[in-house]
C-alpha cells in the first residue's frame, strides 16, 4: 500500500469515511468534497482492492482518493470500493499521513447499527482524545459512545489513540443500504465541529443524490469482486 501526495498541506484537519454501516463516511466525504469544491491532491495505491475504475461526469475517480479544501486547512479521504481484508494497512496509511503532515486531527466518520425503526429517533454518538472537540459535542448536547463494537478502519484507528489526535463521530443507522439522512446528521456535526458555515438547505437532497451514485458503484464494485474470487477458484480448480 502506497501513499502518494502531490501536495502536502501543513497542519490539516483530516477526515475519513471509509464503507460502512449505511456507507455513512463514504457520502459524507462526497458532500464535503463537492460542498468546499476540494481538489484532487493524491491517492493511496493498494494491490488488494478490485481493479475498477468509476468514471463520474466524464472524469475517473480514484477508489482511495484524497482531496484539499485550502480554505479550511481540510484533507478528505475518499472511497469508493470495499476495502474488506486491508482495515489495518489502511489505518497505517492514514497514522503516517498525520504524522507527515502534521495534522491537528484526525475525524473518522462511520455508521453504527441501531434497534431504532424511525429516524427521527436515531442519534449520533462520538469518542475524541482532543479536549477542544469534547467541550463542542457537549456543547451541542452529543453523547459519548459508552458501548459499542467499531469494526473496520475506525476501529483500528481507535488502538492507535496514543499516536493520533483522533475524534470519531458514529450516526445510528437501521439499514445496511446507504442511509442519507445518518449522512446528513454526520455533516450537521462535522460542521459544528470545524465551522465551515455549509448551507444545510440542500443538504438532504443532495445527499440522497449521493446515495444512488455510490450504491451503484459500490454495487459494480462488489460484482467485480465476485468475478475475480470465481476466476481465482476456477484456477485452482
Amino acid at each position: 500500500m502506497e501513499l502518494i501526495l502531490k501536495k502536502k498541506p501543513k497542519n490539516p484537519v483530516i477526515i475519513e469515511g471509509f464503507p460502512g454501516f449505511g456507507l455513512v463516511g463514504t457520502i459524507t466525504t462526497e458532500f464535503l468534497i463537492e460542498q468546499l469544491k476540494a481538489e484532487p491532491i493524491g491517492t493511496i495505491k493498494c494491490d488488494d482492492i478490485p481493479a475498477m475504475i468509476a468514471i463520474h461526469g466524464g472524469e475517473v475517480m480514484q477508489p482511495i482518493g484524497v482531496f484539499y479544501d485550502k480554505k479550511h486547512n481540510i484533507v478528505i479521504i475518499h472511497i469508493v470500493t470495499t476495502v474488506q481484508g486491508i482495515e489495518w494497512q489502511l489505518s497505517d496509511v492514514i497514522t503516517k499521513m498525520a504524522k507527515q503532515l502534521n495534522a491537528k486531527s484526525v475525524i473518522s466518520l462511520e455508521g453504527v447499527a441501531s434497534p431504532m425503526q424511525e429516524d427521527e429517533k436515531m442519534t449520533s454518538f462520538y469518542y475524541t482524545n482532543l479536549e477542544k472537540h469534547k467541550k463542542i459535542f457537549q456543547k451541542n448536547s452529543i453523547k459519548p459512545l459508552k458501548e459499542g463494537i467499531i469494526l473496520g478502519v475506525t476501529g483500528a484507528l481507535l488502538l492507535d489513540t496514543e499516536k493520533l489526535p483522533l475524534t470519531c463521530v458514529f450516526a445510528e443507522t437501521h439499514s445496511a443500504m446507504p442511509d442519507s439522512k445518518a449522512s446528513a446528521r454526520v455533516i450537521g456535526i462535522i460542521d459544528k465541529l470545524l465551522g465551515l458555515e455549509i448551507p444545510t438547505g440542500p443538504l438532504m437532497k443532495e445527499a440522497e443524490k449521493f446515495e444512488s451514485k455510490l450504491k451503484g458503484i459500490l454495487q459494480q464494485s462488489k460484482n467485480v469482486s465476485e468475478q475475480q474470487m470465481k476466476k481465482r477458484m476456477n484456477y485452482v480448480g
